[in-house]
């Protein structure tokens, strides 16, 4: 399988390029009522500032903010509710903090550009391109960075017919795909989502886990692994998402074994402190 991008250990965020010499912690900012961890903890402005300022403050290398949840069996946000959640904070946060990485979580080329032209660096997409046929052209006009993330349909529908041929071999079609048309679109800086959850069974997303070093030696690209909390770790020791902070830290280590760049968390300080010691084990330098 020819890869379509060059060998990737650089991301250009606004003119400016980043190293991935080291893991990167993206945290994460839930502004809905209804997400599977934390909906509704920072649904007002003030709550979901004060979260930011955790995040920022705790270490992470991306605040990633999002108004819609994904959660299996969620139905999509209207455009216009998101883009009402979305731009206030992420205009106030980049008032107080004009360097921050700001990564939005959406799906829609309407909800990109405000977001965009407001301070937000990198689009978190979890449909793959697959649900806005303007969004891949939206981005390349933009120049914005792209997280790929796999799914084999909307949220509310993802885990009822999960049917693949060859799961391995159907993701690496499903992402050459798309990587050939975002490289004809001349979209350069893109990080692949493995995307743990998203109509896979609890068997799959520890195949994934295992494999996800093949996912990068074959696309040369970055590899985000998103697991924090999710049902993959909670629901086979019988435990609630509240409850699996040690388990989750456990499976990011094992996600940065297997090839992690970025790890997208809910628990920053923890997965920060995790890090130094993983640092200091592997040798990385800042």
């Amino acid at each position: 399988m020819n890869n379509v991008f060059a060998s990737k250990k650089t991301i250009n965020i606004g003119g400016e390029l980043y190293f991935f010499n080291r893991p990167w912690v993206m945290g994460i900012l839930n502004l809905t009522e209804d997400s599977f961890f934390d909906g509704g903890k920072y649904y007002s402005l003030p709550k979901a500032l004060e979260r930011a300022e955790q995040i920022i403050e705790e270490g992470a290398d991306i605040l990633d903010i999002g108004a819609c949840s994904t959660r299996p069996g969620a139905k999509l946000v209207e455009k216009k509710e998101e883009i009402k959640l979305l731009l206030p904070v992420i205009k106030e946060v980049k008032k107080r903090h004009p360097k921050v990485i700001i990564s939005i979580d959406t799906v829609w080329a309407e909800v990109i550009e405000p977001c965009f032209d407001n301070g937000a660096d990198i689009l978190n997409d979890v449909s793959g391109g697959s649900w806005d046929e303007d969004l891949f052209s939206t981005i390349a006009k933009l120049k914005m960075p792209y997280i790929l993330m796999h799914t084999n349909n909307t949220p509310d529908k993802m885990q009822e017919e999960i049917n693949y041929n060859n799961l391995f071999m159907d993701m690496c079609k499903y992402f050459s795909e798309r990587l050939l048309k975002l490289k004809d679109l001349g979209v350069k800086d893109v990080i692949l989502d493995l995307g743990f959850g998203f109509g896979k069974t609890l068997q799959m997303n520890y195949e994934l886990l295992r494999r996800q070093q093949e996912f990068k030696d074959i696309f040369s690209l970055p590899i985000l692994t998103g697991i924090s909390r999710k049902s993959m770790i909670y629901k086979p020791i019988d435990q609630s998402p509240k409850d699996v902070l040690t388990q989750s830290c456990f499976l990011h280590a094992l996600a940065l074994e297997n090839g992690a760049d970025i790890l997208r968390v809910h628990d920053v300080k923890q997965t920060v402190d995790c890090l130094k010691l993983y640092k200091l084990y592997k040798g990385f330098e800042e």
